[in-house]
């Protein structure tokens, strides 16, 4: 060790003098192996220029019969749900939740609780459980509750279960629980066809309707392409939305393009309780007039020139007809008094009503009237039915709008009607609850066109 010790010091002295030279010798040997690499790296073949090779292999699942056997070796349960009909009986309705069972079915036609299934309005939403050979291990319906005057929505639970080797039964009343929920879609015929296809119960498109009829006549500013969203609570029993018409929650929140214009609705209740639909700038969307003397209908005649349908002679048409069924309910467009209910020649039963010093509105063919003379009325109350008095040729309403004594077109009155806003007071509450309906809506026709692409 002693012998080496000059001989590294010489070295380590050289090093240390001969460092830089070093140093871009080793830079100019690494770029010469960089070089070769990439003189090297286009010789080499290409993969795609490479021969392929399929290879196919059979793969045998197990046969029928083995599978057969092995789901047999495990206990399933099956579940199953319909509504009940007017024609049901214990056997029609068990036939069609698949469940095989006479000793169930025998004691549903005779316990008092269990016949309750089939008794009052069908449409009662019901549930079996049955195990895989068809007996029937539990069932349980919900529907309406019969005490409807409350103000919380109910309904009823009424279950069937085997305890103890027996059947046994029971009836319960809960309350139905409010969910939100998000939906959105596109005209391509009518309003309904597409609420239809966007799974919207017929109640939330008849609110979307009034919301927005003073905006856009569904009868004839409808365009194909039109496009809705809305967020709307669902009241459910157990988690099951209800199917019965009874209890429909309100639309929380709606938009709706016609013919490329956005129209915008949000229900914003005050700290009493009171709400109304305001539109997202904050203009109250109830005006002074509806829309409609109804709540959904088909206009059949406009304001205008016509022929007579019983006449045939050519004559002004001085209001609007609308199409209805017999017994439809006939609202009142706005607050006022009752100024005429009675006969009136043509027109069979006519109601008339003063909308202050100025305005008034007739409805004509009524088939009942609900109202009498000097009655005070509010905009939206019932006064009456729809009929075929007088002279008409089917069940319609002809409803007519007058101002200083001259007609005026009713379709035209809404639009023009005044509106409230919100007071300066609750503007920042308003704009919190805008900003996140706006959120909200934004999802729904998200969410609904990721379902198209997905169908």
């Amino acid at each position: 060790m002693d012998s080496l010790s000059p001989h590294l010091q010489r070295t380590s002295a050289w090093l240390s003098r001969h460092s830089r030279a070093l140093s871009a010798g080793f830079v100019l040997v690494l770029g010469g192996f960089a070089a070769a690499a990439f003189g090297v790296a286009p010789l080499l073949p290409d993969p795609a220029d490479q021969p392929r090779r399929v290879v196919v292999d059979t793969v045998s699942p197990p046969g029928i019969g083995d599978q057969l056997e092995a789901l047999a070796d495990h206990d399933l349960d099956l579940w199953r749900n319909d509504l009940t009909r007017a024609t049901d009986s214990a056997d029609s309705l068990l036939r069609r939740l698949g469940v095989v069972d006479a000793e169930a079915a025998s004691f549903m036609r005779t316990d008092p609780v269990a016949r309750r299934l089939f008794d009052g309005r069908p449409g009662k939403m019901v549930q079996a459980r049955a195990a895989s050979n068809g007996a029937l291990i539990e069932m349980v319906a919900r529907y309406a509750a019969a005490d409807s005057a409350r103000r919380e929505p109910q309904f009823t639970r009424l279950s069937l279960s085997r305890q103890d080797g027996r059947w046994v039964s029971r009836t319960e009343v809960a309350a139905l629980v409010g969910q939100v929920r998000l939906a959105s879609g596109t005209i391509r015929s009518s309003l309904f066809a597409a609420t239809d296809e966007a799974r919207i119960p017929d109640p939330v498109a008849v609110q979307m309707a009034e919301i927005f009829a003073a905006d856009i006549d569904f009868h004839r500013e409808l365009r194909k392409g039109d496009t809705f969203s809305v967020v709307y609570e669902a009241l459910t029993a157990d988690g099951e939305p209800v199917t019965w018409a009874a209890p429909t929650g309100r639309v929380l929140s709606a938009e709706f393009v016609n013919n490329g214009k956005a129209h915008h609705a949000l229900w914003y209740a005050d700290a009493s309780g009171r709400g109304a639909y305001f539109g997202f700038d904050g203009l109250s969307r109830r005006r002074a007039f509806l829309a409609s003397p109804m709540e959904f209908s088909r206009v059949t005649s406009c304001f205008a020139m016509r022929v007579h349908p019983i006449l045939q002679t050519l004559r002004a048409h001085r209001g609007v007809d609308y199409g209805a069924p017999h017994g439809t309910a006939v609202r009142s467009v706005g607050d006022g008094v009752v100024e005429f209910a009675g006969w009136q020649n043509g027109y069979g039963n006519v109601i008339k009503v003063q909308h202050g010093k100025e305005r008034s509105t007739l409805y004509a063919h009524l088939s009942r009237m609900d109202v009498r003379k000097g009655q005070a009325i509010e905009q939206g109350q019932r006064i009456g039915a729809v009929g075929a008095t007088g002279w008409a040729t089917g069940p319609h309403l002809h409803f007519e709008f007058q101002i200083n004594g001259q007609h005026v077109d009713p379709l035209s009155i809404a639009k023009a009607a005044d509106t409230v806003t919100i007071d300066g007071a609750s503007r920042a509450r308003f704009a919190e609850l805008s900003s996140s309906a706006k959120t909200q809506l934004d999802l729904a026709e998200t969410m609904a066109g990721s379902r198209a692409q997905a169908e």
